[in-house]
């Protein structure tokens, strides 16, 4: 018998009969995005340890208040790690995200263009419903289900689906080889072109980002893979090779977007972070005032720091080359309110997570409003 689960299995049952709002939270690292925090607060923390880690078999199975630095620190031990490289947004050394929100915010790091997303290692979850059951979907192994897999339904449903308990995920080993090659000097457009062409050789690409910073562009190129194939890119693409253990401190500053591109939206009142999701083919996007974009994903995520006010024409911006735009941080988000947005691209979609929403939480309970002010 799991004796930690027993008092929040209880406090669920009690919250639906009563129809009590719960707020699902583990570190609360990401309580800035979405469009409100509503609910008594039921913290996954608790919850906490590895079930089971087999290095030889690729898969470990963890409780999902498990801090989530805590299982990467394990993986690494044994030379492995979570590829997609899930972004912590911790601001102070007190907070601790964990594994349960890393799945349930869905959010992937630098490489994700190359090695996937959360969704893609999900192997299965167990969760708490809105009725107080303990559900099972998916195991251990990548085939292992007919139909659609319900536990991927988990990864960036931001808890208002259930409350996961565990989860199994699949790991990769670390790459033997690895390099960054930074292009100075370069414009958004060279930068998107240079990207297009490698996107079609077969190169060791993980993660690239251009940025343009003190009045010039700068692109920056990591290749992971075997060591053969990542010193022979290295000779064919160009660019100043930079020291690993200089860039890796680098590339951890664009996943937890303290890069100076995003510290200087301190200094821009009303500003807030949009995410465009485009195809990485996608050219410059025209952007209100002019603004220049950090670009990610090898040209299918573009950071941009505009008010709230210019919603409207980079929406269309977006739209119009096949994609869609949405607020990641509000203006004045903080760690008690946020205001940012998800984007449902149609009225079918929406009525297709209400109807998820029902069946998985049919009283409601589950994080109100986060995703939707109807539920």
């Amino acid at each position: 018998m799991d004796f930690s689960l027993a008092p929040i299995t209880e406090r669920v049952r009690a919250a639906a009969a009563d129809q009590t709002p719960l707020r699902i939270r583990g570190g609360g690292t990401k309580d800035f995005h979405g469009l409100a925090l509503h609910g008594e607060v039921l913290d996954t923390r608790v919850l906490r340890g590895i079930v089971s880690y087999e290095p030889s078999e690729l898969v470990v199975t963890v409780r999902a208040g498990t801090p989530l630095a805590e299982l990467e620190a394990t993986l690494a031990e044994q030379g492995q790690c979570l590829p997609f490289e899930p972004p912590h947004f911790a601001k102070t050394p007190a907070d601790a995200a964990t594994v349960g929100g890393m799945v349930a915010a869905g959010l992937s790091g630098p490489a994700r263009a190359s090695v996937g997303a959360v969704r893609d290692y999900l192997l299965g979850v167990t969760l708490l419903n809105g009725k107080a059951e303990l559900l099972t979907f998916g195991g251990q192994v990548m085939k292992n289900v007919a139909g659609y897999d319900v536990s991927r339904l988990m990864a960036g449903a931001w808890g208002t689906l259930g409350l996961l308990t565990e989860v199994s995920l699949k790991v990769l080993p670390v790459a033997p080889g690895e390099a960054t090659l930074r292009f100075e000097g370069i414009n958004q457009a060279d930068a998107l072109r240079k990207l297009h062409a490698w996107g079609g050789q077969p190169l060791p690409l993980n993660a690239s980002c251009w940025v343009h910073d003190q009045g010039a562009g700068t692109l920056y190129v990591r290749l992971r893979g075997a060591v053969a194939a990542v010193e022979a890119a290295c000779k064919t693409m160009g660019g100043t090779r930079m020291d690993n253990a200089t860039v890796a401190a680098d590339w951890t500053a664009c996943r937890e977007q303290t890069l100076p591109w995003f510290a200087a939206r301190a200094a821009l009142p009303g500003h807030a972070l949009w995410r465009l999701s485009v195809p990485a083919t996608a050219p410059v996007l025209a952007l209100p005032g002019g603004a220049q974009p950090l670009v990610e994903w090898h040209g299918a995520l573009r950071w941009v720091q505009a008010p709230e006010a210019a919603g409207d024409a980079l929406r269309e911006a977006a739209r119009a080359v096949g994609g869609n735009a949405s607020v990641f941080v509000a203006a004045e988000a903080n760690k008690s309110g946020t205001s940012g947005t998800f984007e449902l691209q149609s009225k079918a979609l929406e009525q297709i997570h209400a109807r998820l929403k029902h069946s998985f939480d049919p009283a409601g309970i589950f994080n109100p409003g986060r995703m939707a002010q109807a539920w």
